[in-house]
């Protein structure tokens, strides 16, 4: 068993899907943006491994017709099983995020929302792929870049929120029944690796102890 430690960076198209807001007529949406940073701790065993990242992430979605903007703040927790062999590597697992702050633009007037609005964790499945672009296939450095699509299977807003509107502060929205407001992503990331160590046996007979690369 082996591990290594990573900083990471992503950022690409975001949004906040809400099947009530997408059949109005009074709103309509435009691609948002998102980025992350944070680190990773991989613990590997051969080529298979489970990738523990944590990254500060800021999100975005933009409505027209009736200008309003969504932008929200988190924690995000993933624990990922990833395969990384021939210069390459596949990655899949569930997310949480810890919803720190949300934010409404409306008519250029900007609302921090109050935290009773919005629920404080949010679950998601994650996939993502890519490539080695720096480094060797197993080796102590590695560079690498791909792409990772998320989606959340639970609802950005609360009840409390969802009486008032939320996400557009608009509760005509839900003249037909209440829809649940989900997070998604899809973007390039960027990750950086180190190797530092592995379990072994620095002698016959001797007990397993922690060797550093």
């Amino acid at each position: 068993m082996w591990f290594d430690v990573g900083l990471k960076g992503q950022y690409g198209a975001a949004g906040l899907y809400n099947q009530a807001i997408a059949d109005s007529k009074d709103y309509g949406y435009r691609i948002g943006s998102g980025y992350g940073y944070g680190a990773k701790l991989g613990i590997n065993r051969n080529y298979n491994g489970l990738s523990i990242d944590v990254m500060k992430s800021h999100a975005k979605q933009t409505f027209d017709k009736t200008p309003k903007t969504v932008e929200w703040e988190s924690l995000d927790v993933y624990a990922l099983f990833r395969n990384a062999k021939n210069l390459g590597y596949f990655e899949i697992g569930p997310k949480v995020s810890f919803i720190s702050k949300e934010v409404l633009t409306s008519d250029g007037t900007v609302v921090e929302q109050p935290s009773d609005n919005y629920n404080k964790n949010v679950f998601s499945g994650v996939v993502g792929f890519g490539a080695n672009i720096l480094g060797t296939d197993g080796g102590r450095f590695s560079g690498i870049l791909g792409l990772r699509f998320e989606y959340a299977f639970t609802d950005l807003d609360s009840e409390a929120g969802k009486k008032l509107g939320a996400p557009v502060g608009d509760p005509t929205i839900y003249a037909n029944g209440n829809k649940s407001s989900n997070i998604a992503f899809a973007g390039v990331v960027f990750e950086l690796n180190w190797g530092i160590g592995y379990f072994g046996k620095a002698q016959c007979g001797a007990r397993s102890k922690f060797i550093m690369f």
